[in-house]
């Protein structure tokens, strides 16, 4: 070890999932005895990359001395990167020698990017990926073409940003921003140094699901494989998405041996690590073969001559063959795998890519508590008049689209003078009005399978459609016939079609249906109105435009 390390030591900070509360990876982080890194860094002059390369050294060989089985972050200066490739691939070297598999390590990038040249920067950064690297890029000096240009697997909320939640609008911002731009890309967004339950509950709230921080645990001599939770995530409430969560919210790293492996040694990994459920046997290129349940295989082997049997033969003769799931399925899916054979119900799933390659697993307990988290939680944003979901849920059906890249139409359904009717029949009648309203959404729902509909408050209701069910839709609400005292009551649908791109978010749209409802609600009988985003065009496909509401000014409305 060169002198100037000597007085450096690695502590192990651990990355958690939120939906699982398991520990999923560590960062191994350097620092010194006495002094700070940055003073180490200013005093290497001309040799900074050097450094850098030494310090990455250090931490994957102080990572090798506890043998964790948990994937390893460790960081390198964007500058390294880019300028220093020979030392890059010393790095790599070493990890190969110390038994880490470019597959269980991912590299921190992060640091100034001034002074870099972008295209060498994006270059390098595809080589480690092809390598079989997972590249996240460590907050800090984060540039928007770097951004756009380089294809990460995690962008890392620096601790500064995370320190300002919830109350800097600005961060908070930035935060919303991020997340809409990773679910687009299919890029995980994590957050370092969480201190709080605050800045957990904002963290939560935007779908962040990987966190670190003092909150759930320090930086610690030693990986720790296990952390307690339960008592933070409890206290946010978790937001879903109406599809259900994907299967990655609840990965866990898997525990990966070669299919050559043997009984003992599977034993031996499973003896030392009761936290393990299952081995994954893997080919040359990680693509799942087999799969060791802890408890079955355990039994089998210390059975009644069961170590003499098995202990040197290959461990796939105890092995079974793997419950699969794409990346992109969602937790029901998986839930649906494991469960249709009743002898591996309780097996974990084994999560690939695209490519077949293991991406971790999931477990049976975690998709129950999940998927029963999510039924909860919408059944507590139900209203109680009509028993549909609120705006909130309306909201994450908008996101969910908007970032699936869908074509749909949002549409506001608002009954004409329903504050009359509350004024002249009584609160019971609004709300047998109310009912009748809701139910008409309902039946139009359940016969188009496109459709999400819900009830914001009052008389005021929200429905998501693909737009070849838009007519349909449009046809089922109108064409219902509700009644007050005998006298007709007219509602007003206002529609605004989102092409891909053309609006950001829910809160834009809603904002963009607020003048095209003033619109519907303008003319005379049941009427529907159509707007897009980016035109002042509103096309009046229902309702009397040459008899304005002064015709109904008798009856005025409630809104």
């Amino acid at each position: 070890m060169p002198a100037s390390l000597e007085n450096l030591r690695c502590a192990f900070q651990p990355l958690v999932n939120l939906n699982t509360g398991g520990v999923v990876a560590v960062e191994a982080l350097i620092h010194p005895v006495r002094g700070d890194l940055a003073g180490l860094r200013a005093a290497s002059g001309d040799s900074l990359t050097e450094l850098d390369i030494d310090l990455a050294l250090l931490a994957a060989r102080s990572s090798a001395e506890h043998e964790t089985l948990l994937p390893l972050h460790i960081n390198l200066l964007a500058e390294t990167v880019a300028t220093h490739p020979s030392g890059v691939e010393r790095l790599h070297g070493a990890l190969c020698e110390l038994g880490r598999r470019p597959q269980e390590v991912v590299i921190e990038v992060g640091g100034p990017v001034r002074g870099c040249d972008l295209g060498e920067m994006v270059d390098e950064l595809r080589r480690l990926r092809a390598a079989g690297y997972r590249v996240a890029w460590d907050g800090g000096d984060l540039s928007l073409a770097l951004l756009l240009t380089a294809e990460v697997d995690i962008i890392k909320l620096d601790p500064r940003t995370v320190a300002g939640l919830p109350s800097q609008p600005r961060g908070l911002a930035l935060v919303e921003a991020l997340s809409h731009f990773c679910r687009r890309t299919g890029t995980t967004l994590a957050a370092a140094g969480v201190q709080t339950n605050e800045q957990l509950k904002a963290l939560r709230e935007n779908r962040i699901q990987l966190i670190q921080g003092d909150l759930v645990a320090p930086p610690a001599r030693r990986p720790l494989t296990r952390v307690s939770v339960a008592a933070e995530v409890s206290e946010v409430a978790e937001p879903v998405v109406a599809a259900g969560p994907l299967v990655t919210e609840f990965l866990h790293p898997a525990t990966m041996l070669s299919v050559e492996a043997t009984a003992d040694e599977v034993r031996s990994v499973l003896a030392n690590r009761p936290e393990i459920t299952s081995v994954v046997l893997v080919d040359e290129n990680l693509c799942p073969q087999w799969t060791i349940d802890r408890n079955r295989f355990l039994l089998a082997v210390t059975g009644p001559y069961g170590h003499a049997l098995h202990a040197k033969r290959h461990a796939s003769r105890l092995a079974d063959k793997p419950m699969l799931v794409a990346t992109n399925s969602t937790a029901m899916d998986a839930l649906h795998i494991s469960v249709s054979g009743s002898e591996r119900r309780y097996d974990d799933v084994v999560v690939v890519d695209n490519a077949l390659r293991c991406m971790g697993i999931v477990r049976l307990s975690d998709l129950f508590r999940g998927l029963a988290e999510m039924k909860v939680e919408e059944a507590a944003a139900l209203s109680p008049l009509t028993r549909l979901p609120g705006s909130d849920a309306v909201a994450r059906e908008v996101d969910r689209r908007i970032a699936n890249g869908d074509i749909f139409a949002m549409c506001w359904l608002d009954v004409d003078g329903f504050k009359a009717v509350n004024d002249s029949a009584g609160f019971a009648a609004g709300d047998d009005l109310i009912r009748s309203v809701g139910r008409s959404l309902s039946d139009a729902a359940a016969a188009l399978r496109s459709v999400y509909v819900g009830h914001v408050g009052g008389d005021d209701f929200l429905a998501v459609v693909d737009v070849d069910d838009l007519v349909a839709l449009a046809r089922a609400l109108l064409d219902t016939q509700h009644q007050v005292d005998g006298r007709a009551v007219t509602v007003s649908l206002a529609t605004l079609v989102c092409a891909t791109g053309t609006v950001p978010g829910y809160r834009e749209a809603s904002r963009l249906l607020a003048p095209l409802k003033r619109e519907a609600k303008s003319l005379a009988g049941s009427s529907w109105v159509l707007g897009r985003p980016g035109s002042d065009r509103v096309d009046v496909l229902r309702g009397h435009a040459d008899q304005r509401r002064s015709s109904r000014a008798s009856a005025p409305t409630g809104r």
